[in-house]
């Protein structure tokens, strides 16, 4: 009787460690979605490398229009953490697609103008020369509003407050994703508005400077979490890894600011 309640004890206590080892083992390497604002993307691009090697899991990065995500994640994309806008953010998780107080503002970013390399740079220091500069250019480029990029709809509310949208649309060169450099660097254009992190990485191009003070349009971008994620820690931890001391680091290296939380 002694020897069978000994053997059952020690299955049990074999049991019992398996699970504890278990439980002290390191989970397995998730695979985590991205769903990032084009002026984001190329931080996320810049951090993930060092995330992947730090913890195992893998990232896959989409970019679209904050708009454009937006939609998206409405509509039921699979995703784990989302860089769009502080109110998309909000909206989200009033629609239950975000979890409530994941919100972390990560960074903010102006608008800027930007020429094709060797080129004339214009003069943009005050409004009238901003203006002067808008006029004299043979096409101007900048993000369709209609797909819900941040700076291209406010673009064209400032063409209108500032009483010239007549004379830019005809002229316009809308870009309904991406950078709107690429068409100043094949020349299909020549000038171009966007936002500086999104001027940034595009080769054969100049940056001419930000918009003048008055008429400047910052744009802060947000984190949050999918309520859908199925690596809900690992998630947290990549949005985490957006926040900190090396993401701000890089995120002035690519034109933008950190953003309080």
């Amino acid at each position: 009787m002694n020897q069978r309640r000994n053997g059952i004890l020690s299955v049990a206590g074999g049991i019992g460690a398996l699970f504890w080892l278990a439980l002290a083992q390191p989970g397995a390497a998730a695979e985590l979605k991205v769903l990032s604002a084009g002026a984001f993307k190329q931080v996320v691009l810049a951090l993930v490398p060092d995330f992947e090697r730090q913890t195992g899991h893998k990232v896959t990065v989409d970019n679209d229009t904050a708009g454009g995500l937006t939609k998206r994640i409405e509509a039921g994309e699979v995703f784990d953490v989302a860089v769009i806008t502080p109110r998309a953010v909000d909206d989200l998780i009033a629609k239950g697609k975000i979890v409530p107080g994941s919100r972390i503002a990560l960074a903010t970013v102006g608008i800027g103008v930007v020429v094709k390399e060797g080129a004339p740079r214009p003069d943009i220091s005050t409004l009238e020369a901003f203006k002067n500069a808008l006029l004299a250019a043979k096409t101007v480029a900048y993000i369709d509003p209609a797909s819900g990029g941040s700076s291209g709809i406010y673009l064209d509310k400032l063409f209108e407050r500032m009483g010239i949208a007549g004379e830019i649309r005809p002229k316009a060169k809308l870009k309904r994703g991406g950078y709107v450099a690429d068409l100043i660097a094949s020349g299909e254009a020549e000038l171009g508005i966007h936002q500086i992190s999104e001027i940034v990485p595009v080769r054969g191009v100049t940056l001419v400077g930000p918009l003048p003070k008055e008429i400047q349009n910052i744009t802060t971008y947000a984190g949050g979490l999918s309520s859908g994620s199925k690596a809900p820690i690992e998630a947290r931890q990549l949005l985490e890894a957006l926040h900190d001391a090396k993401a701000a680091e890089v995120l002035k290296s690519k034109g933008m600011e950190p953003a309080g939380s």
